[in-house]
């Protein structure tokens, strides 16, 4: 855990010495910020809570787009440069490389998150909202959020390209953003496959308030799904 820690920080570091964070992290509170002023700010008498700002349609869009360009650098740039061959000869074990680098990719996401939290404020002075549903909303946005992470780390792991990455990550999220839609044009328990494999179908209860156990369970399998294959993708560099 230790070596793990070692590489989130040094990786930590690779992000904010490069202007990538700087920018996905300002396109987001800008894009954020325009939809909390129109859709709350702005509307006399709206509903007092973050339900319609998280849970529409761009705000997703940007999160799906934010997700691989965190990622898209952690492990493609590695191998591009060669410095996978490093890390795979010294004495740190592969899940320790990848749980480094999905770290330090979680750390710089809560940072993107943090400003946010000026809008729970906001909605506090002026209405009287439900603070149990800024939790629960936060707490989806972070578990949807980390599997994104983790699975543009695994498109990370698969190409030199750091380009290439971000798309395949970006096809990814929206192969599985899209099964939802699928369900609806058939029927029977593969329409019940579908649902259950959308990756925003276990969202939106977060936004009304609601944990449900099957929705947090959905999030952590896509996230230790995801990390625990690109180890396998790391693995197999060694045989090469």
């Amino acid at each position: 855990m230790r070596n793990a820690l070692i590489i989130a920080r040094r990786e930590l570091g690779a992000y904010f010495a490069s202007p990538i964070a700087y920018v996905v992290i300002a396109a987001y509170l800008v894009v954020m910020g325009i939809l909390f002023s129109l859709i709350v700010a702005g509307r006399p008498g709206a509903e007092a809570s973050l339900r319609f700002v998280f849970g529409n349609m761009f705000s997703a869009i940007i999160l799906i787009i934010v997700g691989p360009l965190l990622t898209m650098r952690l492990l493609a740039e590695e191998q591009r440069s060669g410095t996978i061959e490093l890390l795979l000869t010294s004495p740190i074990r592969d899940w320790e490389v990848v749980l480094g680098k999905y770290l330090a990719g979680c750390v710089v996401f809560l940072a993107m998150l943090v400003p946010t939290l000026v809008y729970p404020l906001l909605i506090e002075r002026f209405g009287n909202p439900d603070h149990g549903m800024f939790v629960t909303t936060y707490v989806g946005v972070i578990l949807l959020g980390m599997a994104i992470l983790a699975l543009g780390l695994l498109t990370s792991a698969v190409t030199q390209n750091q380009i290439v990455a971000a798309f395949l990550g970006l096809g990814l999220i929206l192969v599985l953003t899209f099964t939802q839609f699928l369900a609806t044009v058939v029927s029977g328990p593969l329409a019940g496959i579908l649902t259950y494999l959308g990756l925003f179908s276990h969202f939106f209860d977060f936004l009304r308030g609601i944990i449900d156990t099957r929705d947090v369970v959905y999030y952590l399998s896509v996230t230790v799904g995801a990390l625990f294959l690109t180890t396998q993708i790391l693995g197999t560099r060694r045989w090469r």
